[in-house]
């Protein structure tokens, strides 16, 4: 559907549920695909969701949940009855059954789970033991699975009568009769083999898998290296458990990427699944406010250093023209190279013994951007700044003041480079976050060690 299409179906359906016009309402509904009518929902207020969940189709609603934020989920299901909410419940996909029912309290878990079919409670109950954030969190336990001593014939008709519990035939995992996975098979080979084939003759070994308690980032990973489509999720057995879809690929990616980039601009707590307007200020406030604070207070020793360095300042004026340009480029540098070694971190590119290679690499670097960088500011010192006609102190040429700026805009540049590749993996190494720790650290030490660095040059060589 065109976009242009889906945007006048919002209108019409925002318009209908404004104006209470079931007929309207309905009609537009039918049109819009589960995640546009999940976001519409969300930016309702209380008297047009109950508008919106009298009105919609229960068979069409459990998708709808299975998109909204966390915090809306159980308030949303609370707006059913209990037969709605079992039929609405009973329809989801395992693996969103357990994650909407992680979100909820204690007491309406409970409740929920008392509503479904044995068979799917158990099958909750087993995926609600991971983590969410964890590959036996993330996977689905709707497996095509089939055992080793059936035939083509046998297989097919499996498959025909469990269609609708299983969530992908991309891959039909073969186990024994204790559940060990043994291999896989390809749906085409299935469909192009004599009926009378023992399924072992068309098996394939499964090369990857990835244990239940891996992080959910490394198994976005091997999708991305193997090129995967379907991930089999085992115990330390070696048992099948369930497996992880690309779909499923997809959110971990937007989840992990927003959590970087949170963490990075040190934003603090759990990343929310909220739209950034439906997101309270007091969320906000509490997610935003303790690395303003923790920086701030760390931004004081800069204005020490300004101050044991007084006498140079108020020597030559003219170097307060160039602090802020040497302290800049150093936070610039750094936080070049923490975000590159964060990434290569995060994909799983450098090992713990990378660490020699990384200093060499990313001092190299630092070194020859900081020589480049001090040579062009000194050619602009020395050949345009005199246009201007600036007052230096008698005795000091414009040549020996453009030195002690290049020379400390180098050797700034180089620290700075070096400290923000090095800050992510001794983060790593001590066991916090890199993300967390590296990005709002390297502006607030970038501007104390260019301070110290620029008037220490800017004393030794000009002799002040």
């Amino acid at each position: 559907m065109p976009e242009d299409s889906i945007i006048l179906d919002i209108e019409a359906l925002e318009a209908a549920v404004e104006s209470r016009n079931v007929e309207g309402f309905l009609k537009a509904a039918e049109e819009l695909h589960y995640a546009d009518l999940a976001a519409v929902f969300e930016n309702l207020d209380d008297e047009e969701r109950s508008f919106f969940t009298a009105h919609i189709s229960i068979d069409r609603f459990p998708e709808i949940l299975a998109e909204l934020p966390d915090t809306l989920i159980e308030e949303t299901l609370e707006r059913f009855d209990a037969k709605a909410q079992q039929d609405i419940l009973g329809q989801l996909l395992d693996d969103d059954r357990a994650d909407i029912l992680q979100d909820v309290s204690a007491e309406a878990r409970q409740r929920y789970l008392a509503l479904l079919q044995p068979e799917d409670m158990e099958a909750t109950r087993s995926l609600m033991r991971y983590d969410e954030d964890t590959a036996g969190g993330r996977m689905t336990t709707q497996v095509a699975r089939i055992t080793s001593d059936m035939t083509v014939k046998q297989v097919l008709e499996v498959l025909r009568d469990d269609i609708n519990s299983t969530e992908s035939l991309a891959r039909i995992y073969v186990v024994d009769d204790q559940g060990h996975l043994m291999g896989k098979v390809r749906l085409r080979h299935l469909t192009f083999s004599p009926w009378d084939t023992p399924i072992t003759e068309i098996m394939q070994e499964v090369d990857i898998t990835i244990l239940a308690t891996a992080d959910q980032e490394e198994a976005a990973q091997m999708f991305s290296k193997y090129d995967m489509t379907v991930l089999p999720v085992v115990d330390e057995f070696n048992h099948l458990l369930g497996i992880i879809t690309h779909d499923d690929v997809l959110e971990i990616l937007e989840e992990e990427s927003t959590e970087d980039i949170e963490k990075m601009s040190g934003i603090a707590g759990e990343t929310s699944e909220e739209t950034y307007l439906n997101t309270s200020i007091g969320t906000h406030f509490k997610r935003r406010f303790p690395w303003l604070f923790v920086l701030a207070v760390l931004a004081i020793s800069s204005g020490y250093v300004m101050l044991r360095f007084e006498h140079v300042l108020s020597s030559i004026f003219l170097l307060a023209l160039y602090l802020p340009m040497v302290v800049a480029a150093g936070g610039n540098t750094g936080g070049q190279a923490a975000t590159m070694v964060i990434r290569a971190m995060s994909l799983g590119e450098l090992e713990p013994g990378s660490t020699f290679k990384v200093i060499l690499k990313e001092l190299s670097l630092g070194l020859l951007l900081g020589l480049i960088m001090g040579a062009s500011i000194a050619a602009i010192t020395i050949f345009i700044l005199p246009a201007f006609n600036p007052q230096l102190p008698e005795g000091i040429s414009y040549t020996i003041f453009a030195l002690a700026v290049s020379v400390s805009l180098a050797v700034q540049i180089a620290v700075s480079t070096l400290s923000g590749a090095l800050l992510p993996i001794g983060a790593r190494a001590i066991k916090l976050d890199p993300a967390v720790v590296a990005a709002p650290a390297i502006t607030t030490l970038v501007d104390i060690f260019g301070m110290v660095i620029y008037f220490t040059a800017a004393r030794t060589i000009l002799g002040l």
